[in-house]
């Protein structure tokens, strides 16, 4: 299993952890598919009233998806299988309160899951980057999801340098990003305190807020995302070019 699962049912606390740390977390078709279970799970399940989710080990919370995964696409350009569009708690109808637990590493496809989760408590060490446009790819559902949590020149910024740049875990709060930031080793009591602060609470009172702040900004999110798959299918260079382009670039990075 790539994906493991605790619940303690004093609390009501899930802690869901991406479990490749060889692969830096990133997510394969069996993770992906181990993810929209365990949201679709959570729904039936009453012992559930909140959820941490985070990654293994201390270097990533997820970098996105497994370039080892091979995912055919269809030949046109209004047509597109993405394995990632369905991962995160909201794609699954899951209204319980994520807080994702961020221990390294957020880069490219894990904003599916963090552009899902209410908040995001981060290690002092973690940093964010998107590395599109630096192999010839758009960023387009990610860039639409951190639009809805960043301030747009911060999103603007991180998009378009690539893998130049990382935004620290001290930026992506001062940004509003991050709610918190503690030492590595206390992450985790971090996130499932403010967990079982939530889960505490009646639940239809939980949920219903929950539901309310993502209504919010849903119209505007949803017309975005909709213009995703066409900018993707435009932008992108061919599969073979990208290949390329992740070989060929070395070169180190700045982190602001």
């Amino acid at each position: 299993m790539s994906l493991r699962t605790e619940t303690d049912k004093d609390t009501g606390v899930a802690v869901v952890t991406l479990d490749r740390p060889a692969r830096h977390n990133a997510i394969d078709v069996e993770t992906a598919d181990q993810l929209r279970a365990t949201w679709r799970e959570f729904r039936f399940n009453d012992g559930v009233r909140a959820v941490v989710l985070t990654g293994a080990g201390d270097k990533a919370f997820c970098t996105g998806i497994d370039r080892a995964t091979d995912v055919p696409q269809p030949g046109s350009p209004y047509s597109m299988d993405d394995p990632l569009l369905t991962v995160g708690p909201k794609a699954n109808d899951l209204w319980k309160p994520v807080v994702a637990a961020v221990n390294g590493m957020a880069c490219g496809g894990a904003f599916y899951l963090l552009g899902e989760a209410e908040f995001i408590v981060a290690a002092e060490h973690a940093t964010f980057f998107d590395p599109h446009t630096t192999y010839g790819m758009v960023s387009a559902y990610e860039a639409i999801l951190m639009a809805q949590r960043m301030p747009f020149g911060e999103v603007a910024r991180m998009s378009l340098m690539g893998t130049a740049e990382r935004i620290s875990a001290r930026r992506a709060y001062e940004t509003g990003l991050v709610t918190e930031l503690a030492p590595a080793a206390d992450l985790p009591a971090a996130a499932v305190r403010a967990a079982e602060v939530i889960a505490a609470c009646p639940t239809e009172a939980v949920q219903g807020t929950v539901r309310a702040l993502w209504a919010a900004k849903e119209a505007a999110r949803t017309q975005a995302l909709a213009q995703a798959p066409h900018l993707i299918a435009l932008g992108n260079l061919p599969p073979e070019r990208q290949a390329g382009l992740f070989t060929g670039r070395g070169g180190g990075f700045r982190t602001r």
